[in-house]
Formats: structure tokens, sequence, C-alpha cells
């Protein structure tokens, strides 16, 4: 069982007169004695001791300095084993040449373990003596001390609550950590307080010292500094470890401590720092960084009290840096989620927006039908009704029949107009390349308006600057002389009586350029983006005064992109327009066009017949008005027609054909499984199929003819398709 100490803060003198006793109880009783002035050289850098060991008892007296109090912290130790493991501490670290007596006093002790410890009667009386004959004095003059005392630790409880009640206050980390160094350095009476921060990466230690605070301008500041200026690299690997198990690490003398390692002696030598007292700062259980105060002037004896202060100091900090950081984060995912609500609304705003545009678009589209609809049907309608109630004489009756005729045209177009920007939109638009002449489709595209530009009074002519050895082009031809028609038909449009509309063709480098020129009405420059938008015209002032759905210059712009080419206007109020189009060659050689066979036969009036061969064409058509129109014009033209309602291939052979017309819609069975089946049976020069419809990319078929039925144009697609058969049969 150890032996009670006597640990009390006593006045100076007490120790003194404590000392004075047992250095002539020794003497008298010829007892070993070591007292601090023979190992410390002198030096008032340790706290003094005096050790005591006699035949019967040893004793060690330790006063550790208060200096806030000028006063001992005294202790009266009795214990062989205690004294023994003091002495052996003090030799570790005395001068060589004091540590033969440490070890003389060392020898002498283990004699007295397993004995009664007893203080001599008159040794103890005296003690007694000591501490008891002047008690009202001793209280009176310890009554500074013990004030000064609580004075100390009501500062320190004074500064601990303007930190933590700061740390409730703010949440800002650098403001809070720059006023906490500020405070600490002074109430520690430190020449350094600094701030350092860890980090890891790739499992090397790093870091930097983030906060400072320095007595004057002697000090030399390491702010921002790490580890050339605290060689954390060159410390015992255990300091590290300790800091990370919350431990602190306390050095009163840094020459001595360190005497073994090199780098630190002249390291600190550099930053001028004699001592250092340094304390982790642990947040959520993982070492943030540490708190350091350093003494620059002398060693220092870093004091109980200090230490815990600073200890207490960093729990508080590791409370504020965890605020902080949970602050931050917040106020992240505020940013964050601000961010996200902004592109929400944005994106809501933008979805808005396109909704009330396709809103307008849809009004614009039922106001623009319903006069580009209605106009052609009213026409339509009261013609027929017409020619229905009353007589009318042949004349008449012709001038209304082309009235019907011409509205549904009109009609036609307008519906093919709104399918094709449909197929375009949706991707499903093909080019059919192949070679022809720039100067025919120019001079062709000029025939087709010509009627127009002749009803308005325009003039109308091209220029074609293209050199006979660069006439041909590949490309889509239909698509191409529809583009140059409808810029065409637009400028004539837009011009007034007398005007005058230009088409110009000519190569640049390897891009055709095309061009149409007008000195009509003019685009206003805010209304030039909308020109190529589906369903847009000019502007709602000019009324109803020019007629079309919008669409033209929406088809336009599609089929140029189709060919990767492109389109520009240039356009003054007033004055005219420009229309500018550029189509890229094809790197690659143009395509030949199918072989032409020469006929000995007279050109065909719009009715003729090319060549009459024996034979059937079957007609295969759910539709009954569709089916009585074709009979019709083929039975009119000299065929032999025979109508069916389903494709039953057995049937169609038993009939021995020399063609087969497929008409939409198909709801009798897969298209592409009859043709294949029937060319199972007989080649293209036994049997020409034809499809009337849209082009479906069948395989197998030899031509498409296009719905509804013109009876010129279709009677004209029949006759061709059958020409090769009736040449192969002579």
């Amino acid at each position: 069982m150890p032996l009670p100490t006597f640990d009390r803060i006593l006045p100076v003198f007490f120790y003194e007169r404590i000392t004075t006793l047992l250095l002539t109880d020794a003497t008298q009783r010829g007892a070993t004695v070591l007292s601090w002035e023979e190992v410390s050289e002198g030096s008032n850098s340790e706290a003094p001791f005096l050790a005591v060991v006699a035949a019967t008892f040893a004793l060690l007296v330790r006063a550790e300095p208060v200096p806030q109090l000028h006063a001992y912290r005294v202790q009266l130790v009795t214990d062989p084993s205690a004294i023994a493991r003091f002495l052996r501490k003090l030799r570790s670290q005395a001068p060589v040449k004091c540590r033969p007596l440490i070890r003389t006093v060392l020898q002498q002790l283990p004699a007295l373990n397993g004995k009664e410890q007893m203080l001599p009667a008159e040794l103890a009386i005296a003690l007694m003596a000591i501490l008891s004959e002047e008690t009202t004095a001793q209280c009176q003059s310890c009554q500074p001390l013990v004030t000064a005392a609580l004075n100390e630790r009501q500062a320190q409880e004074r500064l601990l609550h303007q930190v933590t009640t700061q740390i409730r206050q703010s949440l800002e980390l650098p403001e809070l950590l720059k006023t906490a160094v500020d405070r600490i350095r002074e109430f520690l009476d430190v020449d350094r307080l600094l701030v350092g921060q860890f980090g890891q990466t790739q499992g090397a230690l790093h870091g930097q010292i983030t906060y400072e605070s320095c007595r004057d301008g002697s000090i030399p500041s390491v702010l921002g500094l790490w580890d050339e200026c605290w060689q954390w690299s060159a410390l015992p690997s255990s300091s590290y470890q300790r800091l990370h198990r919350g431990e602190t690490i306390v050095v009163s003398d840094i020459e001595q401590f360190y005497a073994e390692v090199p780098c630190l002696q002249s390291f600190a030598a550099r930053w001028q720092i004699k001592a250092w007292l340094i304390v982790p700062i642990l947040v959520q259980d993982k070492l943030w960084g540490v708190l350091i105060a350093h003494q620059c002037d002398r060693p220092r004896r870093w004091q109980p009290q200090e230490i815990e202060f600073l200890t207490h100091l960093s729990q508080h900090l590791s409370i504020a840096i965890y605020q902080a950081q949970l602050y931050s984060e917040l106020q992240q995912q505020k940013a964050t989620l601000e961010q996200r609500v902004n592109e929400r609304t944005q994106a809501l705003r933008e979805a808005l927006s396109a909704m009330e545009a396709a809103h307008r678009i849809k009004n614009d589209f039922l106001a623009t039908m319903s006069h580009e609809l209605r106009t052609p049907l009213t026409c339509i309608i009261g013609v027929s009704a017409t020619l229905l109630r009353w007589p009318l004489d042949p004349a008449k009756q012709r001038e209304y029949l082309e009235i019907i005729h011409e509205s549904g045209t009109h009609l036609l177009e307008l519906i093919n107009s709104i399918l094709d920007l449909s197929q375009a939109e949706l991707g499903r638009s093909h080019l059919h390349r192949s070679a022809f002449s720039i100067r025919q489709l120019c001079t062709d595209c000029i025939e087709v308006v010509k009627p127009q530009a002749h009803r308005h009074q325009v003039n109308l002519h091209h220029q074609l600057m293209i050199p006979p050895s660069r006439d041909r082009f590949s490309g889509d031809y239909r698509r191409i002389q529809q583009i140059l028609i409808n810029l065409l038909s637009n400028a004539i449009k837009f011009t007034p009586a007398m005007g005058e509309v230009i088409l110009r063709a000519w190569w640049k480098e390897d891009e055709l350029i095309f061009q149409v020129q007008d000195n009509g009405i003019g685009i206003p420059a805010h209304l030039q983006p909308l020109l190529f938008q589906k369903f847009q015209q000019l502007d709602s002032s000019f009324g109803r005064a020019y007629t079309g759905a919008g669409l033209g210059l929406a088809l336009t712009k599609q089929w140029v992109d189709l060919h990767h080419g492109w389109i520009e206007v240039e356009s003054t109020e007033g004055k005219g327009s420009i229309f500018t189009v550029g189509l890229p060659a094809i790197p690659s050689e143009p395509l030949s066009e199918p072989p032409k066979v020469k006929l000995d036969v007279p050109p065909l009036a719009t009715t003729d017949v090319l060549v009459e061969p024996e034979g059937r064409i079957v007609l295969v058509s759910e539709d009954e008005a569709t089916a009585t129109l074709i009979c019709s014009i083929l039975t009119t033209a000299g065929y032999q027609v025979i109508w069916l309602v389903d494709g039953e291939v057995e049937r169609l052979l038993a009939l021995t054909p020399i063609a087969v017309l497929l008409a939409e819609p198909f709801s009798y069975g897969d298209v592409q499984e009859l043709v294949d089946q029937l060319r199972q049976r007989c080649t293209p020069e036994q049997l020409k199929i034809f499809i009337l419809g849209s082009d479906g990319n069948y395989q197998g078929v030899d031509r498409y003819i296009p719905l509804p039925i013109n009876p010129e144009s279709f009677l004209q697609q029949v006759t061709m398709g059958l020409t090769s058969l009736a040449i192969s049969a002579q």
C-alpha cells in the first residue's frame, strides 16, 4: 500500500524552513543528502528539491514554483519506491558528472524496501511545529496568494466563457480563430500562439499554419508555413500518434528534450523556439489540427493549470470547427438547392414559353388553315352546286370545272406540303440523287412559274453563268426544283406589277449557287428570323393580301439542309429581297442517268398510248372510288382492266396479267410478301408491279405512282412503265 504524501501550496519561506530543518537533522544522524543545487549546477530552471536517506527512513521534499502565486507547491514523499523513480528520471536528465551522486543515493534505497517507514519522533515534532507554530501568520500571508489564484481561475473561466459565447454567436470560423489566438496568447503570456491544420494526401502528412498571434515584431512570423518551420517529419513517430490519441506534447526545453535530433535543434534556433506546448484539436474523433504555444526567449516550465486551460480551449475550438463545417455544408447544400431551384424555374419558364409559342403556332396554323382550306373548298362546293342545280352552256361548264380543278390542285399542294414538312421533321425524308442538267433545271422552273408571273404582270428571266463543262449536278432533282419554285413563287407573289424577278446560277469553286432576286416589298429586319419557321407569314399587318400557308420557306430550308447546303437572305424594306442557296457538289463521281431507249414513234399526246401490248392489267384496291376512277382512265385508253379487292397470288396469276397495280391503303396483308411471291413466279420482263401511293422502299417494285390520281400523269406513268415490257416482247 503506497504511503501517504503531503501535497500543499505554501509560501516560499515554508519550503526554506523545512529544508533547513532536514539538513540539520541529516547532519546529526549522518544521513545521505542530495539537493537540487548539487545536480543543477546553479541553474534555476528546475524545481528545487531535497532528498534525505537515513538508516531507518527516506524523505523527499519537492517544490514546484507557482509564479502567479509567488509560492511553491510542496510535496513530502516517504515511499522509497517513489523516491527511487524520481531519482532515476533525474539521473537521465542530469549532467554526466552529477550522475555518481545520484547513483550513491539510489544504492541506499533498496535497503529500506519492505521496512516500516517512520520518521523519528523529534523530526516529526519539529516538522509539525514549523507547519503549526505560525498558523495565523501563515493564513494571513496566504490570503493574497489565494486571492491571486482565485483571480487567475476567474480570468480563465471568463476567457472560456467569452470564447464559448463567440462560438454560439458566430459560425464564421476565420473570425473566431483569429480572435481566439490573440486572446489566448495574451492570457498565457507566450511569445507565439499558432493554429495548424493537418491534411492527408496519399498517406503523406501535410498541412499549414493558418492562424498566428505574436507578442511583437521581433518574433518571426510562420503564418502559411508547415514542415519547413515545424519539421513534423523529423518528430518521433510516437508524437503524431499521441496527438491522434488526444494527448498533449509538453516540452519545457527544446534544446535538452531533442538533444538527439540535430535538425530540430537547428530548426528551433532558426525560429527562436525554446519551449513549446502542443495540444491536439480533435473534431469528431479525427485529428483536425493543433494549438501550439511557443516561448521564444527562454525555456519554460509549463504549469498544469496552463496545460488544462489550453486543453479546455482546444475542446471548445473543436466544437466551433465542427459547427462551422456543418454550417459550410449547409450553405453549400443551400446554394446547390437554390441553383437547382433556379435551373428548374428556368426550365419551367422555358417550357412555358415553348408551350405558349406552340399555342401561338397552333392558333396561327388554325387561322391560316381556316383560310387556305375554306377558300378553295368554298369554290369547289359553290361551283359544283351551281353545276348540279342549273344547266349551263359547255363554255361555262368548262370554266367552272377549271375553277374546281384549280382549287383542288391548291388543296393537294397544301396537304402535300404539310406531309413533306412532317416527314422532314421526323427525319424520314430521303434524297433520291441523280445527275441532271443545271440549265435544264432552271429552264423548267421558269416555265412552271411563268403563268403566275404573267398574272401578276412581273418580268421574269434568268441569268445562268454555268459553263457547258460543268452543267451536270448530282442531287434530288425534284427537291431542288421545288426549292427554286418556292423561292420564285414567293418573289413573284410579293413583287408589284411591272416589277422584276431574276433567277441566277453559278459555280463558286465546288459549290453550286442559286440566287433569286426581286424588287418587291422587302422584309423588315426584325421579321427576317421568322422566315424559315413553319406557319409563319411576315406580319399580320399584311392581312390576307398575300395568300399562303407559310410552309414554302420552311420546306425550302429542310430540303437545303438535306443536301448539306445553306440558305441566306438579304432584304431591305421597300426595295426588295435576295435569297441565295448554296449546294455542295458530291466529291464522288456523279450518278449516271438510266439508259434511254430510243423509240421510232411520234411524240405522245396526253391521252395516247405508246404501245398497246396484249394482256391484262389487274388492279388491287379496297377503295371503290379509286378503283372506279382508275378503271375508267385505263379502259378509255384502251387497256383491259380487272379489279380485285384482295391480293391473293394464285388468283392474280390465273388472270395472266402484264401488270399489277397495288393501291393504298394496304389492309389486305403484307405488301412486301405479296411482291416477293409475284417476283418468284414472274420476272420484271414478264410482269410489271406498280404501287399507287407513297414511296415505301419496297423491293421488286417497278414504279411508284403518287396519289391522288392526276389522269394525264397517271396514264403517262403506266404507259412508260409498260414500254420496256412491249419492247422486250418485240
